[in-house]
């Protein structure tokens, strides 16, 4: 493996256990933010399908984002999914800093629309 492809999948696999903690730190040390813990169910079950080597998580205060981006933070025309919890529901948003490409209130994290949302994001290139 080529050193550099090397270190773009540590910096993926790192950003996962930052955000994992930090919405476990949000969910255990808060009050109010229980409703984040499928997110974090959600984390795992990706990581334990190995989709960790493929995306970057990030979070912007309650909120999941899921890149292909290399570096923290994100350009406005680079694609990324956005999950929101609001009131047992979950907002699930591809887009990019101009556009909405889709857009879903899901009842849970397993929904296949959101599997396929991931696929199309998985399909881009790293960058």
């Amino acid at each position: 493996m080529q050193h550099r492809t090397e270190a773009i999948l540590n910096q993926f696999v790192e950003s996962w256990v930052e955000t994992e903690q930090y919405f476990k730190d949000l969910i255990n040390n808060h009050p109010g933010f229980e409703h984040l813990r499928p997110i974090v169910q959600f984390i795992l079950g990706l990581r334990e399908k190995g989709q960790d080597s493929h995306f970057r998580l990030g979070a912007s205060m309650h909120l999941l984002l899921i890149s292909r981006s290399v570096n923290h933070g994100l350009r406005p025309d680079q694609k990324y999914i956005m999950i929101e919890a609001r009131n047992q529901k979950f907002e699930v948003t591809l887009r990019d800093g101009e556009k909405i490409y889709r857009q879903y209130l899901l009842e849970d994290l397993s929904d296949e629309r959101l599997t396929k949302l991931l696929k199309t994001l998985k399909d881009t290139l790293v960058d």
